[in-house]
């Protein structure tokens, strides 16, 4: 029996990924959506979720894709009501919120998926393996794409809560915590924000381990031509390198892996299992990192940002 799926917010995320990815996964479909701005065809269209909520028999599970400053409300909702709930990245506005949910969706014995698309890239499983057993001597980070062509017009993600850079720069995290044989702390914090912005737009992160390993991050929104999603990992055996978002991996010149694009499959294939089990899987370690990186950011102001550049 497949998993009815509900898709909340039919914005860029869901159109590029979500709906293309349930399609391709075997035992999930897409039944219903509960936008205000757009509808696909074939399916049940709603404007809200509380619209939504009234015709639950139509589906077992709600993909939560609209921004995350309003998600807790929504997911609060969907879980009350005795459905699965799954997060789209970050899976809120704050940490603590998400306390609240898991509770309720083990009172309410339903599934919560706090999502991390870039862990279900080909390359971090490998890794991760390869680094639990070699000595590592540091990690460098370096994520940057432009603002203008992955996020046009979305001014929620200029606001609090939408995280800024972080907002791909979480991206990274999610990998570095997946392959990392022990936890990592931020030691410090440099954070960029435009003049006319209330988020950064670059960021300067160092970390360290328990055993002192050195872990930087670099994260730009201002780079233009092609995009920057690399993760370097200084070895005993030589530099492994997490490239193309973790699609890619190298050890020195040698091909580890290099794989399409297939994150959002495995995300569904992901939920469907735990939905079968009833089971909650909710890691927050790349969101409470993006949190200490703003309590202990030192502020910078930059020149000001505009959807269109300067002439």
């Amino acid at each position: 029996m497949s998993l009815r799926v509900a898709i909340v917010g039919l914005g860029k995320i869901a159109r590029d990924q979500h709906v293309p990815s349930i399609q391709a996964v075997d035992g999930v479909e897409l039944t219903a959506v509960a936008s205000r701005n757009a509808a696909l065809e074939g399916v049940l269209n709603v404007a809200t979720i509380d619209e939504l909520l009234a015709r639950g028999d139509a589906f077992d599970a709600v993909a939560l894709c609209t921004p995350p400053q309003g998600r807790h409300a929504q997911a609060w909702k969907a879980l009350s009501a005795g459905k699965h709930v799954l997060l789209e990245k970050p899976p809120g506005a704050t940490v603590a919120e998400i306390a609240s949910l898991q509770a309720l969706a083990a009172a309410k014995g339903v599934s919560l998926f706090a999502t991390w698309h870039s862990r279900f890239s080909a390359a971090v499983e490998p890794a991760r393996e390869f680094l639990a057993r070699t000595k590592i001597n540091a990690v460098r980070v370096h994520w940057k794409e432009d603002v203008r062509k992955w996020h046009p017009n979305q001014d929620w993600i200029w606001e609090p809560g939408g995280l800024g850079v972080f907002d791909p720069g979480i991206n990274a995290l999610s990998i570095v915590t997946a392959i990392l044989p022990e936890p990592i702390f931020l030691r410090s914090s440099d954070l960029f924000f435009p003049a006319n912005r209330a988020a950064p737009i670059a960021a300067q992160l160092d970390f360290s381990s328990p055993s002192g390993l050195a872990v930087s991050a670099e994260f730009d929104w201002r780079a233009t031509g092609a995009e920057t999603w690399t993760v370097e990992v200084e070895t005993a055996e030589g530099l492994l390198r997490l490239q193309d978002g973790g699609r890619r991996l190298h050890l020195g010149e040698r091909s580890m892996t290099d794989a399409p694009d297939r994150e959002y499959q495995g995300i569904y294939r992901r939920f469907a299992e735990l939905c079968a089990g009833d089971a909650s899987e909710v890691d927050l370690s790349p969101l409470q990192l993006v949190a200490d990186g703003f309590l202990l950011g030192r502020r910078h102001e930059v020149e000001a940002f505009h959807e269109e550049p300067a002439r």
